[in-house]
């Protein structure tokens, strides 16, 4: 099995991907949006991209990893 993709260059390219915006987000564009792959690069992972810049590369994290990275920023 190989490892699973850590990044996309280009965030286009994850397919059939819905992509939402952090509820934390001000008018100015300047927060993070994430998808879930259906299909292609980081199938089954969560893909997380900027705002400002939605052609621009995408971190691919597991489930588990996102979890505990939000887990972490919560007080």
């Amino acid at each position: 099995m190989s490892a699973w993709p850590r990044h996309v260059p280009v965030s286009t390219t994850v397919h059939c991907a819905r992509w939402l915006r952090s509820s934390r987000s001000t008018g100015m564009n300047n927060c993070v949006e994430t998808a879930r792959p259906l299909s292609g690069p980081g199938t089954g992972l969560l893909a997380v991209r900027d705002s400002k810049n939605p052609a621009g590369p995408a971190l691919l994290f597991s489930p588990d990893a996102w979890e505990g990275f939000v887990a972490a920023l919560t007080p």
